[in-house]
């Protein structure tokens, strides 16, 4: 163990060696001593097992070495809380970042175990919904590659987001097991356990006649512990923690209970205690959901916050350097309620006053912002906040009295733009408004695209961002190309490292040397067959997977996300109605023969999430089937969206499809992504869409449709949807065609409600878009019909990427925002 009070230096481990050799050794040391098994009737998931503790073991000299430099140096230390830590399968990841992939593959294949095999068999970590987990993922690999100390702390949801399953094209929501076998990368601290309180009273205690402290006597307590994961970063240079907690009741059975026949009743504790770590957002439409949603929020961030102090003064003598020593990001609102915790934990636990303690959380917090939809900058009822947390209600109020106090002094404020300071709504049902609680509580709040940090000036934060002008910055996202082009697409790696040589495997804005093969014909001939190749692999996918068979030589036209009414998959769906009837129409027609793919999770409380996807299933049954297409035009919805499948179908790309509703979109992670492997990009001007524009050129993207600011005058001046459509003959056919049930002959109504919103309100502008959406897709086939044109963009569109990596933001983080490292 290492003392971390001394001053004594703890010798590092010898490096190990790393032939082939060695690494059979330990696996087969590994299989007998740690498994019980003998190789001889191993089974692919113990040989998974085995090779994931020998390289987990590599990893943890690193990772105690790392700790021990970032004591000697004092270095700063980064702590990034998240609800959501979309991690997928970490073995490829880590023993690429390590390197030691030829050495450990060349040690399985001695014992005749394929290491591609037994990868695919290690579960996804089912940590998170979408963009914002994934980007916490590649946010904690680039912190370590970059060297800077950092924690992500989360919670080990047991479940996760659910498995999707289709049923007659419905999804259907199930448990996702991850954990069902174990967590061989996890070390659990069971010395770093702490009590988390809900519900009780407060009692004042009267120091003296002028120092009054409060105590917080909660009626529910249960413990949070700590479980730790390395994260390494590229070539091994600082491994840091991801730290996830799981919950455990103070008494895991009421024997009283048991004893006297209650036997269901008597595991209530422990069922109470456990649920908070169960499942990722669990649905929040009725009371109990909303109370759970806000216990997990509050259960992650106070275990956090307690380990963070508690590290603090190891090495400190008090929190006077806390702002100094620490820097903590809240990734999103969902870790807001930190805010007040930490307020409460300085001055009711460690005994500061409030001015003090309000000015070093200040000092300490900086909030990320992903998006601009009101409804999902968190609220909660004041009645539930009170009676949950009543000790922090009062700080929430006392936070806000300060705050409405310093506005009213300036005299510029009107009455309605004080309101919207306040961190209490008061429009309806007073509620905690956690978005202004974060931006209030930190000193500086970042949007995520260029686009996103300007809106959010000019729209939710606009009345805050008046009172405090310097705050708002921009962090554009970025991706870790290590897993998104290094692991995803090896044999365009290769590709890339013979044309350009491998500094871009340090530097991925040294990629741009790859500009200069852009138009080379056996360059683009190479390129070109390695996306074929990609294409196959996620045709057999599919193939084994749904029985559907596709034509690599079509173009793939992927759009893969969270489905949401404002990323428009139903923009995509009545699009591709449209192309059907027209290829039926005009046989004679040289058509681009393309297949859409669609993936990604509805939330299952969301209702038109849900019937879209229903929607894009019945459409690929009809479509699929009529001969009269002759296999020019296929829908496919792949189930069970997550990393590794994501995996696969990004290097499959040929056209990606980014086409939300303009000033929506915060930033995307998805766009990049498929940049980077060689897809061109149709779009609308959102999120990082306008930055990628602005690297890649506008001739190496498809953008259509209209502008953010535009989108916000049509809405002010009256959408009138029904005349657009009725000027529109494709699309009105389309529209009918769906409202008429020909795509659903089993219940003709089924979509009529999801129609009637675009001819009534088009809130997300799929009617104003449309006639723009189609000319850009036929402007797409018109590329993709000279080859030469289609692969010059798409390698110029790898070429140019590299400044979207997330090395890059997470230095300007440190360097802007956190001032670390």
């Amino acid at each position: 163990m290492i003392d971390r009070l001394s001053n004594e230096k703890i010798p590092s481990a010898a490096p190990r060696e790393s032939s082939s050799e060695v690494l059979a050794q330990e696996i087969i040391e590994r299989l007998t001593y740690r498994i019980g098994k003998d190789p001889k009737v191993a089974k692919p998931h113990d040989w998974l097992t085995a090779a994931i503790l020998v390289v987990r073991d590599r990893i943890t000299d690193n990772w105690m070495e790392s700790t021990r430099k970032t004591y000697a140096t004092d270095a700063k230390r980064v702590y990034y809380l998240s609800l959501e830590f979309l991690i997928g399968r970490l073995m490829r990841d880590a023993v690429t970042n390590i390197g030691l992939m030829d050495e450990l593959r060349q040690a399985l294949a001695s014992f005749g175990v394929d290491i591609d095999v037994i990868a695919a068999l290690e579960p996804d970590a089912a940590l998170g919904n979408g963009g914002l987990g994934r980007l916490a993922a590649c946010f904690m690999e680039s912190m370590a590659t970059v060297d800077i100390p950092a924690y992500g702390y989360g919670i080990r949801y047991v479940h996760g987001l659910f498995r999707q399953q289709m049923a007659d094209g419905w999804q259907v929501e199930l448990p996702e097991t991850w954990l069902a076998h174990g967590n061989p990368w996890e070390f659990e601290r069971r010395e770093s356990s702490y009590e988390i309180g809900f519900g009780g009273s407060v009692e004042t205690v009267n120091v003296d006649e002028e120092v009054t402290r409060y105590v917080w006597k909660p009626a529910e307590r249960v413990i949070a512990t700590a479980c730790d994961t390395p994260v390494v970063g590229w070539r091994a240079k600082r491994v840091n923690t991801l730290r996830l907690w799981t919950a455990h009741p103070i008494d895991p059975i009421l024997l009283d209970a048991f004893n006297a026949g209650d036997h269901i009743g008597a595991l209530r504790e422990s069922n109470k205690a456990e649920s908070l770590a169960r499942v990722l957002y669990p649905a929040d439409a009725t009371p109990a959901g909303q109370e759970l949603r806000l216990r997990q929020e509050f259960f992650f961030s106070s275990a956090s916050l307690q380990d963070i102090l508690r590290r603090h003064l190891q090495q400190y003598p008090d929190f006077t350097s806390l702002a100094d020593k620490v820097a903590i990001q809240l990734n999103d609102t969902h870790p807001a309620v930190s805010v007040a915790e930490l307020v409460r934990l300085l001055t009711d636990v460690h005994g500061m006053d409030f001015e003090a303690a309000w000015d070093i959380a200040r000092h300490t917090f900086s909030y990320t912002n992903h998006t601009l939809l009101p409804e999902a900058l968190e609220t909660w009822p004041v009645p539930l906040f009170e009676r949950l947390l009543p000790r922090h209600m009062q700080i929430v109020y006392a936070i806000n009295a300060k705050i409405l106090l310093e506005a009213r002094k300036q005299k510029v404020h009107t009455d309605q733009e004080v309101r919207n300071i306040s961190l209490i709504d008061e429009s309806g049902d007073r509620r905690v408004r956690m978005g202004n609680l974060a931006f209030v509580g930190s000193h500086s709040i970042n949007g995520v695209s260029a686009l996103h940090t300007e809106l959010m000036k000019e729209t939710v934060f606009a009345d805050l961002h008046r009172l405090y002008p310097t705050r708002i910055n921009n962090k554009t996202n970025g991706i870790t190309p290590r897993r998104w082009l290094m692991q995803c697409n090896p044999d365009l790696v290769t590709l890339i490292r013979e044309a350009i040589g491998d500094e871009f495997m340090d530097n991925t804005e040294a990629l741009q040397a790859l500009d200069a093969f852009a138009d080379k014909p056996d360059f683009q001939e190479k390129f070109a067959r390695i996306k074929r190749s990609n294409k196959v692999k996620l045709a057999q996918l599919v193939q084994s997977r749904m029985g559907i068979r596709l034509d690599p030589s079509a173009m793939f036209d992927i759009q893969i996300k969270r489905i949401h009414e404002y990323k428009r998959q139903l923009l995509n769906i009545v699009e591709a109605i449209s192309l059907y009837d027209q290829i039926r129409s005009h046989p004679e027609l040289d058509w681009v023969p393309r297949v859409k793919l669609f993936a990604g999770k509805a939330a299952p409380s969301y209702h038109n999430a849900k019937l879209i996807i229903k929607l894009a299933n019945d459409v690929a049954k009809v479509i699929n089937n009529d001969p009269s297409v002759r296999g020019l035009l296929k829908i496919v919805f792949i189930p069970n969206y997550n990393v590794s499948l994501a995996e696969i179908m990004v290097p499959a790309a040929d056209l990606s499809e980014q086409i939300s509703t303009a000033g929506m979109e915060a930033s995307g992670t998805g766009n990049m992504k498929f940049a980077l492997n060689g897809a061109l990009t149709i779009g609308t001007l959102d999120g990082a869409n306008v930055e990628m524009r602005d690297w890649v050129g506008e001739e190496n993207i498809k953008i259509f449709g209209m502008t953010a600011d535009e989108v916000t005058k049509v809405r002010a001046e009256g959408h009138n949807p029904r005349a657009i459509i009725e000027q529109s003959r494709e699309l009105s056919q389309a529209l009918f065609a769906i409202s008429s049930g020909v795509f659903s002959p089993d219940d003709r109504n089924r979509f009529t409600a999801l129609i009637d919103g675009i001819y009534n309100h088009d809130w997300f502008m799929v009617a104003a878009d449309f006639d723009a959406y189609t000319k850009a897709q036929r402007e797409v086939d018109a590329i993709w019909a000279e080859p030469a044109s289609w692969y010059s963009k798409t390698i110029r569109n790898t070429a140019r990427m590299g400044w979207f990596s997330s090395d890059r933001t997470i230095r300007q983080y440190a360097g802007e925002i956190w001032r670390a490292g």
